[in-house]
């Protein structure tokens, strides 16, 4: 019977899934250039927002400092690909990834010991001083910045973020929906005291946590910087990127699977639309604080919980429809 139920209710999802997985392998068909490149920008937020959902929305640890991560794998990619070292694009990927997780497990030891706005302003400074330093490193081009080899296929970058936003959905889903590990994160995230008492390393599953953000967030920082073909400090280490992540994943659902895709594709394109029609993105930043307040105000859990909201109505009003007829009394007996 439990097994009949979870198929009945999920396969919706399942076909729902499926539906948008054709839509995405088959939109380079039927847009041009210009739109294909928004989809590519609209993939690359909801790959961001999913990276730092899993320390801020998982963990429970808001994350101010994410954007040094994704600068992290953007400069590793714009170095290696350079005269000095001449890699090629796919070989850069797991040596930014690496860098991005090795970093963070550094910071992480001691800065994972805080909790709240303490963390937030520790990672805050950390994103801002990598940021100062790359202005000054020789290697890094200073704030000139460095550019990259030029690549102008549209299509191998859709499908590039595509795969990554997949792989990154993949493993999310995996590790926090299906696994132990999962199940350890949330425990520390509701109350860590509790999750140690229980027997769980929580120091060492913080730092697992935060190292896969890191190294997510890295894997898209190096196909921005290939896909955009330059790259300077305030352009990938900027706060107003970690700023968007964290708007996003709130305006889907902090801690959900979904919600960062439905708010970092919502956000993005309000962003371009508002750049078409007015030229200046800097309404947006406007935007960005409303949507904060609304939907502390309004909706707290985001969109992906107004979902699951009416999907708990309606297996609730099942559940008591079931109760019902099982408490029924048979006609002519007893009640």
């Amino acid at each position: 019977m439990t097994g009949e139920t979870t198929s009945r209710w999920n396969w919706p999802g399942y076909l729902l899934l499926a539906v948008v997985a054709v839509a995405l392998l088959v939109l380079p068909h039927f847009v041009n250039s210009y739109w294909l490149r928004i989809a590519t920008g609209a993939l690359m937020w909801a790959g961001l927002a999913c990276s730092w959902n899993i320390i801020g929305g998982y963990a429970g640890y808001i994350d101010f400092g994410h954007s040094a991560f994704f600068g992290i794998g953007a400069y590793v990619t714009a170095i290696l690909m350079g005269d000095s070292f001449g890699w090629s694009f796919l070989m850069t990927i797991p040596a930014g990834l690496i860098a991005a997780a090795v970093v963070a497990a550094v910071i992480g030891g001691p800065t994972l010991r805080l909790r709240g706005a303490y963390f937030a302003i520790a990672t805050w400074a950390f994103a801002e001083m990598l940021q100062q330093l790359f202005n000054v490193l020789d290697i890094t081009g200073g704030t000139g910045g460095l550019s990259l080899p030029p690549f102008l296929d549209e299509n191998f970058f859709y499908f590039v973020m595509l795969a990554a936003v997949a792989f990154t959905y993949a493993i999310s889903w995996f590790l926090f929906e299906r696994s132990r590990f999962g199940y350890k994160v949330k425990a520390l995230r509701d109350h860590e005291a509790a999750a140690e008492a229980m027997g769980i390393n929580t120091s060492l599953v913080k730092l697992q946590a935060f190292a896969l953000s890191a190294a997510l967030a890295a894997l898209f920082g190096g196909i921005f910087a290939y896909w955009v073909t330059f790259i300077n400090p305030k352009s990938v280490l900027g706060g107003d990127i970690t700023d968007q992540m964290v708007v996003m994943v709130l305006l889907g659902g902090l801690g959900t699977l979904w919600g960062p895709a439905l708010g970092g594709a919502a956000l993005f394109l309000v962003n371009r639309i508002i750049w078409m029609y007015w030229g200046d993105t800097a309404f947006y930043i406007a935007i960005l604080g409303a949507a904060i307040v609304l939907v502390v105000l309004f909706l707290p859990e985001g969109i992906a919980g107004l979902f699951a909201r009416r999907s708990r109505k309606r297996e609730d009003t099942l559940l008591h429809q079931r109760l019902s007829r099982v408490t029924r009394p048979e006609p002519g007996g007893q009640p």
